[in-house]
């Protein structure tokens, strides 16, 4: 929540004081003529009598984390905290050593040689390709340009990056495929003929076990269910409205989908847009600005970040899924003020993801809720990867953990991993949603949700809740749920570094090494299995991993062969970087061979 002298200094006759969070006029300013989002009073007196200035007590204790004895700790900062430094406005540089001291401490553990070979390995792929640089830049000097006088429009590390790194593995990435990206979908064939440069693609196909799209519960592929209401929804309302929402793009089914998802996820109401990705970078600079601050887990997704870099407020981080580094950032950033005038915060969203999409982790969102109610901070949730594919019923890491959705202020979320479907939403209180209908640029300028769209998530949700008259929804959410962690189980007991907890379908496997990755993802598709590989720029230099995601459409079968692939490949490549556990039949071997 913003704080302002009245929150810092409030005696007993304020306590039913309220603050608005949208106003973002300054206190000269006229009144917002929508004012909205009153904390309840209350809640503000019941934290006061309880929490006082007691800290919080931890719900949770940290996992503990699998270390070698022969091991390298170094500071791995993500991508998102690059960014965030590089990217964000003159305040944040403000505080910038501030930042970085806080943020330094967070360590991760690799094995030596590992993190040698593939320093080793990005110095040597950088060394050759300054000296072909060098040699390309001579050559231009006796080639003639129709640019000559301009400045060059790709320079910079990027392009270099491009270049001489990605050009090498891109046969890797974008593998286009020419069916629903179901359980087993056709991967096309592509061929290059210049080192990787260009690649085209050819007629043939390789049908392989899909380890890589977000299908969490299945509905991307043809439903008994759904698919018959999709297509009747596109006879009656075509594929697109060609209009915005507040024009002529908003139709009975976009009304019904926001009364549903509001239910769905336990708050009085729901807005819908077009693209989960704008979702958040779209809503955070209409619901805070100048004055306000945000701070924001260090491995937040992309679009958060470019949420806050627009939004124009103060940006701070603090590590990965730590609670008692949250608290910390905020009692020295309520203590010190805003930048150079020292003013008390407009107000504080803190803003953290339900699964982590690139770690497979859960948010320990009880500890940051306690946390955010005691120093008044607004919580805003990210819940792309979680909605849909975890809880009891399916809402998520709210229902998972226990969090009551009266709790978190701002509640955000994807239709593109369990529902099957595109696009995203935000779900609060009324009047906050009404004001995001009046401001959000995504909501007034942005072509609606399609109609066939909009049907496949309302009968996907029917689904989940049973509304369909089976218990295929059930069925579905006990599938990814069993899935997910036996496939997690049976990586770690073959020795590979697994990232993430129990219950998240997202499981990243290390690679580390730079030559590793194409070498883990090329070993794969030989053997008719499709994983996605992930590294710089969207994870650390030296965190290179293959990213796992199961599904509830994965039958035991699928899962055994894509653990046997997987095993085998895992052995070629040389990314078992744990001891593997024996086996039930080695074990009794041993066991006789004692006797």
């Amino acid at each position: 929540m913003g704080l302002s002298k009245e929150n810092c200094n409030r005696s007993s006759s304020t306590t039913h004081k309220t603050t608005e969070i949208f106003d973002l006029a300054p206190k000269s300013n006229p009144p917002d003529p929508f004012p909205i989002y009153t904390r309840r009073a209350e809640d503000n007196e019941r934290d006061t009598s309880e929490n006082g200035s007691n800290p919080i007590i931890s719900l949770f204790t940290p996992p503990a984390t699998r270390s070698l004895s022969l091991s390298l700790k170094f500071f791995s900062q993500s991508g998102s905290e690059q960014r965030l430094q590089s990217s964000a406005p003159p305040a944040f540089h403000h505080h910038r050593n501030q930042t970085l001291t806080a943020v330094r401490s967070k360590m991760i553990t690799i094995p030596y040689l590992t993190a040698l070979t593939t320093y080793f390995s990005y110095g040597l792929l950088f060394v050759f390709g300054q000296l072909r640089d060098f040699f390309r830049r001579i050559i231009d000097l006796w080639s003639h340009s129709s640019l000559q006088g301009y400045a060059p429009i790709c320079l910079g590390l990027e392009d270099f990056y491009v270049r001489r790194l990605y050009l090498r593995i891109q046969d890797c990435f974008n593998r286009p495929i020419s069916s629903p990206p179901d359980a087993w979908f056709d991967v096309v064939e592509r061929v290059s003929k210049d080192n990787n440069k260009t690649l085209q693609r050819t007629k043939n196909v390789s049908r392989c076990l899909n380890l890589g799209s977000y299908n969490y519960l299945g509905f991307a592929a043809a439903d008994e269910y759904c698919t018959p209401r999709v297509i009747e929804s596109l006879k009656r309302f075509s594929p697109s409205t060609c209009s915005t929402r507040v024009d002529g793009g908003t139709t009975t089914l976009h009304t019904e989908l926001e009364e549903r998802v509001a239910s769905f996820v336990g708050k009085p109401a729901a807005v819908v847009f077009g693209m989960g990705y704008v979702t958040n970078s779209a809503i955070l600079p209409v619901l805070i600005g100048k004055g306000g601050l945000i701070i924001s887990d260090s491995l937040n997704h992309n679009s958060i970040v470019n949420g806050a870099r627009g939004s124009g407020a103060t940006v701070r981080v603090f590590q990965h899924n730590t609670p008692s580094h949250l608290e910390k950032v905020l009692r020295e950033q309520i203590a010190d003020g805003q930048p150079r005038t020292h003013r008390p915060w407009k107000k504080i969203i803190i803003v953290v993801e339900g699964i982590y999409s690139m770690e497979g982790e859960l948010c320990k969102l009880p500890e940051i809720v306690a946390v955010c109610k005691k120093y008044k901070a607004y919580v805003y949730l990210d819940e792309a990867h979680s909605i849909g594919a975890v809880g009891k019923t399916g809402r998520g890491v709210c229902e998972l953990l226990g969090v009551d959705t009266a709790e978190v202020d701002v509640m955000m979320g994807t239709f593109t991993k369990s529902f099957g479907s595109c696009g995203g939403y935000i779900a609060g209180s009324k009047e906050l949603i009404q004001y995001l209908k009046y401001t959000c640029p995504a909501h007034l300028y942005a072509t609606s949700v399609s109609p066939p769209a909009a049907q496949q998530i309302i009968s996907s949700i029917k689904v989940i809740l049973g509304e369909d008259g089976s218990s295929r929804g059930a069925q579905k959410l006990a599938g990814i749920r069993e899935n997910s962690n036996f496939f997690r189980s049976e990586l770690q007991k073959m020795g590979f570094e697994v990232l993430g907890d129990n219950d998240s379908p997202v499981m990243p496997i290390m690679l580390y090494n730079p030559s590793k990755i194409p070498a883990f993802s090329r070993e794969c598709l030989k053997r008719n299995v499709a994983v996605v590989t992930v590294a710089f720029p969207a994870t650390p230099l030296l965190l290179a991993r293959a990213r796992i995601c199961i599904s509830a459409a994965h039958t035991r079968e699928d899962l055994i062969k894509a653990l046997e692939v997987i095993s085998s490949v895992g052995d070629l490549v040389g990314v078992k970087y744990f001891p593997a556990e024996p086996n039930k039949q080695q074990l009794e071997e041993g066991r006789v061979k004692m006797e």
